[in-house]
Order: C-alpha cells, then sequence, then structure tokens
C-alpha cells in the first residue's frame, strides 16, 4: 500500500503540468482552479509533473513551471513528484493489467489502422480489432492496448454535468504502453492520482474525454474513483486552446498580479478592482474567502482583456 494511501479523510488536489514548454495562461487558470479548490476545503494541494513524455519535453521547462508557480504564490504541500522516476509503478500496473487477460499486444502501425478501418468501413476513430487476439507481450517493440468491453462509463463532473461514455464504441482498445516502450498518458495518471490518493481531479475540459480511459482502468485496477472538475478552456481569438501549438506565450513573474486577477476574472470569481494593485499573498486571501464553483463558466470562452506574457 502506498504511503499516501493511508488517509483519505482530507481533500487532496493537484495540479500536473507537461513541461512540453513554460506555463502560458490556460495552464495558469487551471492551476487556479485546482488551488483554490483544494484550499477552500482546507484540502492539500500537490505539484506534479508529468513528464512521461521526453520526445515531447521542452529543455528547461521544468525549471521554469516550478519557478513561475512558486513566484505566483502557489504553495504545494508535499515534495514534487516527476513520472520519470515511476516506471516502476506503471509496469507493475501493466504487469496486473496483463496478467488478469485485460491487455493485448499490438504491431499494428498508422497506416495499417487506416488501410483496415476502411476496408471495414469502419469508425475511424476506433481501434479495428486487428490484434486482439494477440497475448500481451512485454516487447518494447509491441504497443500494449486494452481490451474495451461493452460498458458505459459514467460520472458526474461537478462542472459539466452527467457524463456517460460507451467504452467499446466511443473509445475502443486504447494505447497503455507505446510501441517505443514509453507509459501512455492515461495508465501513468491513473496510477498516480491512487498512489497519491487525489480525492478530486481538477483540469481543463480538454481532459474530459480522457476521463473514461482513466475511469475504466481505476476500475480494472481496484482503484477508487475521485471526483471530477473540468475548467472551461481559455481560448484565442480564432477559437483555439491556448497551447504551445497555438503560439501561446509564456506568462511573466513580474505580471503575477495582473494574471492571477484576470484567471479569477475568467473563472467567474469577480475579483475586485483592487486587488490587480494587491500583493499575490493579498490576492489568495481573497480568492479562497470568496472561491465559488457555482460562479465558474462551464464552457471555453476567449479573455475580454489579454493575459500579459
Amino acid at each position: 500500500m502506498s504511503p499516501f494511501q493511508l488517509n483519505r479523510s482530507t481533500y487532496r488536489g493537484r495540479f500536473a503540468p507537461s513541461p512540453t514548454g513554460p506555463l502560458h495562461f490556460g495552464s495558469l487558470v487551471s492551476a487556479v482552479g485546482s488551488y483554490l479548490q483544494a484550499r477552500k476545503q482546507n484540502g492539500q494541494w500537490l505539484l506534479r509533473i508529468d513528464d512521461i513524455d521526453p520526445p515531447r519535453e521542452q529543455k528547461g521547462a521544468v525549471k521554469h513551471i516550478i519557478k513561475t508557480l512558486d513566484h505566483y504564490g502557489f504553495e504545494w504541500d508535499e515534495e514534487i513528484l516527476y513520472q520519470s522516476q515511476r516506471y516502476d509503478f506503471y509496469q507493475n500496473a501493466l504487469e496486473q493489467l496483463v496478467d488478469k487477460n485485460h491487455c493485448f499486444s499490438c504491431q499494428c502501425s498508422r497506416k495499417n489502422i487506416q488501410y483496415h478501418v476502411e476496408k471495414l468501413d469502419a469508425n475511424p476513430h476506433i481501434y479495428p480489432g486487428t490484434c486482439r487476439n494477440r497475448p500481451a507481450k512485454n516487447s518494447s517493440t509491441d504497443a500494449i492496448r486494452i481490451k474495451s468491453i461493452h460498458q458505459h462509463i459514467r460520472f458526474k463532473d461537478l462542472l459539466q454535468g452527467d457524463q456517460c461514455v460507451g467504452l467499446a464504441d466511443e473509445i475502443g482498445d486504447f494505447i497503455i504502453r507505446r510501441s517505443d516502450g514509453l507509459y501512455a498518458y492515461q495508465l501513468a495518471t491513473t496510477v498516480d492520482d491512487a498512489e497519491q490518493a487525489i480525492t478530486e481531479v481538477v483540469r481543463g475540459s480538454d481532459l474530459l474525454s480522457s476521463t473514461p480511459h482513466q475511469y475504466y482502468l481505476q476500475q480494472l485496477l481496484g482503484y477508487s474513483h475521485p471526483s471530477y472538475l473540468h475548467l472551461p478552456l481559455v481560448i484565442n481569438i480564432e477559437g483555439e486552446k491556448l497551447s504551445k501549438q497555438t503560439f501561446a506565450k509564456a506568462i511573466e513573474p513580474e505580471d503575477a498580479t495582473t494574471n492571477l486577477t484576470l484567471a479569477l476574472q475568467f473563472l467567474g470569481q469577480n475579483p475586485d478592482s483592487e486587488l490587480s494593485k494587491a500583493s499575490t499573498e493579498d490576492i489568495w486571501l481573497w480568492a479562497i474567502e470568496h472561491w465559488q464553483v457555482h460562479s465558474i463558466p462551464p464552457h471555453s470562452h476567449s479573455m475580454i482583456e489579454s493575459p500579459h506574457g
């Protein structure tokens, strides 16, 4: 049993950025939402670096993320967890799934999958089941997929409402370890949320579609299900999510008070105009006292006033 699992009476939240680049305003909104949800309930807030995909990482991003969060006044309650140091945990979970016959090895390339999808006139977003009868092997040249079943995954998101997704029809057999030997996001996140005894996952609504994958893995591994709260995304004037791919600007330390106030505004908290001139400590004191989940707009939208980069 993980030492994190000894006490589940306390609210435990987390922020888990991937070091694919520095934090931008969209990242800040997710961090603020998860932080305030934890602090409002006198809970714990953890920082986890999801450095599970080295090819996508940007050099220096980890240090920049930690330094930025610290400068913006975030305080995490335990040592920072790095996914890159936790491969043994993911392998152990993988072996449990393999032993219970929940997985299969897959040698399909994207081209091969496309061929079989077209041949079967199947849903292009669902794996066509080509390798489904192959036993799962611990080979670095094979991907490993979870066998989906005809089951509906149902959960209630605190902001987005009731969710119901057909596992086989809408998700299919998804990858938990890639052919290059790297563990997939869905598996690593599921394991770490359980190991850290996270009671509620607060993150951007772009990850709402990942929740059924993780919910099913929790079920297979015997983990309890955390609650979920998916926040609206910050989008640019073209309607695109702020990201490295859409050239979102990094948030800077000198703009902390302004950007924190704008993040609260984006999350529907109606911050006092004087807060933009306050210290970060005073902003957090105000924000924790006035935090109201029901005031958050559920849908993604752009800022009327542009955040500072």
